[in-house]
């Protein structure tokens, strides 16, 4: 993999003077304005004048010894989805133009500010949160940087936020997982891409999709990255990750679903992975887990992101319902079927899976799988309705259940440069993040060829 800058190296670098913030975000500021780039798409609002400000100040504070931490100065980018002072939050939508500016950051965007990160600007988003694939027709689409010439999806719904990381115009990106958002897109472009248990990171500020499914996560380069920011987003101590040995680790990689209709270059890498960590000392065992199959039917209805976001935006739509996205207008009024008796069913379905599907997953470190079992489509082939929720399914599909059994999921690369990106996806119950994070450490450098 090409070698671009970690959260760790950068922190050497400021602290060393060999870069400044200043320099850091001027940089990242001279990415997104570059005419030729994807800035334009990615961004849906940058304060210039405010993040260099901001960027001065850590300078100003670092080189009086009171930076509040090694991080401070590195420019992050933040979903449209999290208030930010001063600033109008639009979930990459038209509908909320008239929503006045938020008072006060959202707790996370809050989090990150005490620790000196700078939010850079605003990244693009599939409207409304409501999409694996990233698209959005009000603002634009990002390209992949993948065969950017033939303009694959960026991935979503946390799309700016992945091009904003891998075109160098931040360091790291914070973006918001109900089905994916942050792996799918981690999968698509290269990233790594992390889900946290939903209970860790405080949602206060974010416009919801589903409030029983949302989570707040990173994408960055590592999983150290990763890590680092979960750590900020969580307010704990980052997990341990001096110990990368596979060898010893149980993984159960499921026989049912996630492996179905593999595209041949996810296969292949899939089992290349599967290869290299047995070969690293890592013991794999395929295992039956029919709840798996129990999914489709558990979501039939549209499960608790059509029921939960409708709630959310019934009176926006009979108001602006012209102005959603049709595909992201669709999927939220399913939720106007569903009675009180159907999401009291969705609440005892959800609890019998996890119960389920955690005893049969007791004996082992972590789940593999993965992350997507498609490449990045190119756009042209999403034009029609058909070709666009095929996609999305398919996006969504493995993902999604992490999301389901309320556990944490990362998406780890593993293809090469000459290779569509591709992810592995490693999981744990919830609650077990920690123990996650140092598995898909040791992991990391296994599947990555």
């Amino acid at each position: 993999m090409t070698a671009k800058p970690t959260l760790a190296s950068l922190a050497i670098d400021l602290a060393s003077g060999r870069a400044s913030s200043r320099s850091l975000v001027e940089a990242c500021l001279d990415r997104i304005e570059d005419p030729a780039g994807e800035g334009g798409k990615t961004f849906l609002l940058v304060d210039k004048r405010a993040v260099l400000a901001q960027a001065d100040a850590m300078d100003m504070l670092r080189a009086s010894g009171a930076a509040p931490s090694r991080y401070a100065g590195i420019p992050v980018s933040i979903k449209d989805l999290f208030d930010i002072a001063g600033q109008a939050t639009l979930a990459g939508s038209t509908a909320l133009k008239d929503r006045p500016a938020a008072t006060r950051d959202a707790a996370c965007v809050a989090r990150l500010r005490r620790a000196g990160f700078i939010p850079i600007g605003r990244t693009n988003m599939s409207e409304f949160a409501f999409s694996g694939i990233g698209m959005n027709p009000h603002y634009g689409t990002p390209r992949n940087p993948w065969e950017r010439e033939q303009s694959r999806v960026p991935g979503g719904s946390s799309s700016g936020a992945a091009i904003s990381v891998t075109d160098l115009m931040a360091h790291a990106a914070i973006g918001t997982d109900t089905g994916g958002s942050c792996r799918i897109p981690a999968a698509f472009t290269g990233l790594v891409g992390y889900k946290p248990t939903a209970s860790r990171v405080p949602r206060t500020g974010a416009i919801p999709l589903s409030t029983t499914l949302d989570s707040i996560g990173p994408l960055a380069r590592t999983v150290a990255c990763c890590a680092s920011l979960d750590a900020v987003l969580a307010s704990e101590v980052p997990p341990d990750l001096s110990n990368r040995s596979v060898s010893g680790l149980r993984f159960a990689i499921p026989k049912l679903v996630v492996l179905d209709d593999l595209d041949i270059h996810v296969a292949a890498h899939f089992e290349r992975s599967l290869t290299r960590l047995s070969a690293a000392g890592a013991c794999l065992e395929h295992i039956d887990l029919p709840e798996f199959g129990h999914v489709a039917q558990i979501n039939s209805k549209g499960g608790f992101s059509a029921a939960e976001s409708y709630a959310w935006h019934r009176g926006l739509i009979e108001a602006h319902a012209s102005e959603y996205d049709p595909r992201v207008l669709t999927r939220i009024q399913r939720g106007a079927t569903h009675s009180a008796v159907d999401y009291i069913e969705l609440l005892a379905a959800r609890k019998t899976f996890i119960a389920a599907v955690e005893e049969r997953c007791a004996r082992f470190d972590a789940l593999l799988m993965p992350t997507t079992p498609i490449i990045a489509p190119r756009m042209a082939d999403l034009e029609t309705d058909a070709g666009f929720f095929r996609a999305n399914g398919l996006a969504l599909r493995n993902p999604s259940i992490i999301n389901l059994l309320d556990g944490c999921a990362v998406s780890l690369p593993n293809h090469t440069d000459e290779e569509p990106p591709t992810g592995l996806m490693l999981a744990c119950r919830g609650g077990q993040d920690a123990q996650l994070f140092r598995c898909a450490a040791a992991a990391e450098s296994v599947v990555r060829p």
